[in-house]
């Protein structure tokens, strides 16, 4: 077998491409980005013509997936975890109208907030829909579960829910690829005419249907080999690794010989007989898992039998953040080692907006403009340009989720916050700004919402931004007067120009739209690079 050196997330892919999928669909994000740009890029994608499109959002993503499924070919659809919000309608919707086509969501979370507003575990989506959930300890686990998670559903007639974390999907690994990928499946349409049209009385027939199905889920769980109950000598503790933890309980074992007894859990629902087994045989039970404590809450609640349960509830592992070996070494009781403290002369720099960004440009100018007024009227949203909130600029005053500057200007003006300020970038106002400002239409809100467009999705690593070359259309498209509509050109040498248009509009007692609009410095570099190689590339043959 064709062995790689792939990331989490590149193993996904791999696995997904090799389970012969027609389509990913998928927002950016961090952690999850990197699954379909490995699609977009593969040989093996444009030869079988796999669709691989950034997609507005999540939820389009999730239901052009639903689309694919239906006409009974495999798709996948990827996200990170905050984005499950968004797609959660159609998500837990699927779970009633099955899959007919094999239908895997990839949902990546990010424990520690590396780059999250929160670190939810998608496990209790997973649990909330009432449908199977993988979770990889590995990135050949990552691969294999992929091919199987596409098997299953359509064994099933269920989506599957796979979920992985930061240090799964960004860390590297050797990967065995299997020789025998599969074939894309031929176009055909549910047996039931009517599976996928949720009036209440057919919703009611396949929701019943769904729970039938439970005792299967749970006992393809038990039998798929995911979930592995490895016996050990020492009875006074038991312990239960889900997904990557267990990767951490065993890098503290040198020959990987642990003397407890340990359940590895990979696959939900949870068999409790294999729960239960664990738990009978041994005095205390510690569990590990990334995420909520999805698994210690049911043991507290259900099989708690007087034995000591152990994890990240009482104490014994942290109650917030990633775990690692350390952190599983230290609720072992084993002596942990941590190493040297770094010199003082280190001194860790926060982020900051990149050397020449456009965003800088707007911000000094917006700076300017609300010198007048006083503080906590400028709403922002999820971008590059979230970092203005730090020194020097510290220009905006709240970020919560995508879309989210838009639609709190408007209640906070509603309030009688006057004037309110909404800064939402290109690619997030395609994704959930659009219908925000709707609302500030028709409410005749007294805000300015201020358009950084950049022509990408930069935060991400530049992905295509839904809104390229369209931006303006679907402002005016959406009702705001055209002579409060302004696009401006982020340039230091332009910021007296610039100032005025802003003030004047900030002024303004109705919904008027700025558009600060210039490239990325980083995709500009980029582009600039690749056209000077295809000059030399062409001047070369030329010659």
């Amino acid at each position: 077998m064709e062995k790689l050196l792939l990331l989490g997330d590149e193993a996904i892919a791999q696995g997904a491409l090799d389970a012969g999928i027609s389509g990913v669909y998928a927002y950016p994000g961090t952690p999850s980005t990197e699954i379909t740009e490995y699609i977009q890029s593969s040989k093996q994608s444009k030869e079988n013509t796999v669709r691989s499109l950034w997609s507005a959002n999540e939820k389009t993503a999730m239901e052009t997936a639903i689309g694919m499924s239906y006409a009974g070919k495999r798709a996948m659809v990827c996200m990170k975890h905050v984005g499950l919000n968004v797609a959660a309608d159609p998500f837990i919707n699927a779970s009633i109208t099955g899959a007919n086509g094999g239908l895997v969501v990839v949902s990546a979370d990010d424990p520690s907030m590396h780059s999250s507003q929160n670190e939810q575990d998608s496990r209790f989506y997973g649990k909330f829909a009432q449908i199977p959930v993988m979770e990889p300890s590995n990135q050949q686990e990552a691969y294999d579960m992929t091919r199987y998670a596409f098997e299953l559903s359509e064994k099933m007639g269920v989506p599957v829910l796979m979920r992985v974390t930061t240090r799964l999907a960004h860390s590297r690994s050797i990967v065995s690829r299997t020789d025998k990928p599969l074939q894309q499946n031929s176009l055909r349409l549910p047996s039931s005419p009517k599976q996928y049209i949720l009036l209440p009385v057919n919703a009611r027939k396949q929701y019943n249907g769904l729970l039938q199905k439970q005792d299967i889920f749970e006992q393809d769980a038990a039998d798929s080999g995911y979930n592995v109950f490895i016996d050990g000598d020492d009875k006074s503790l038991g312990i239960i690794a889900c997904g990557l933890a267990y990767n951490y309980l065993i890098e503290n074992f040198p020959d990987f010989k642990i003397p407890y007894p340990v359940l590895k859990i990979s696959q939900y629902p949870i068999p409790a007989d294999m729960v239960k087994k664990l738990v009978d045989e041994v005095e205390e039970v510690l569990v590990m898992e990334e995420g909520y404590p999805l698994v210690e809450e049911l043991l507290r609640g259900l099989l708690n039998e007087g034995k000591k349960i152990r994890g990240r509830m009482d104490g014994s592992l942290p109650r917030a953040g990633e775990l690692n070996p350390k952190l599983v070494a230290k609720s072992l009781g084993m002596e942990v080692h941590n190493g040297f403290d770094l010199p003082g002369v280190l001194v860790g720099r926060p982020p900051l907006l990149c050397d020449g960004c456009p965003h800088t440009d707007s911000f000094l100018a917006l700076n300017e403009v609300m010198k007048k007024y006083s503080r906590g009227r400028v709403f922002s949203d999820i971008g590059c340009y979230t970092l203005s909130a730090l020194p020097p600029l510290e220009s905006i005053d709240t970020c919560v989720d995508m879309g989210a500057s838009i639609t709190m200007a408007i209640g906070a003006a509603d309030a009688g916050l006057v004037p309110s300020i909404a800064v939402i970038g290109d690619s997030t106002f395609t994704h959930s700004g659009m219908t925000g400002l709707l609302d500030a239409v028709n409410n005749h809100s007294p805000i300015t919402v201020f358009i950084l467009d950049n022509s990408t999705t930069a935060m991400t690593g530049g992905q295509h931004s839904s809104a390229l070359n369209r931006l303006d259309d679907i402002v005016k498209g959406v009702g705001v007067d055209p002579e409060h509509i302004h696009v401006i050109k982020p340039l230091r040498r332009l910021h007296e120009e610039n100032m005025k248009i802003i003030k004047k509009e900030v002024e303004y007692e109705g919904v008027s739209v700025v558009i600060a609009r210039r490239e990325c410095v980083q995709t500009l570099a980029r582009r600039m690079k690749l056209k000077a190689l295809e000059k030399k590339k062409a001047k070369q043959t030329a010659s």
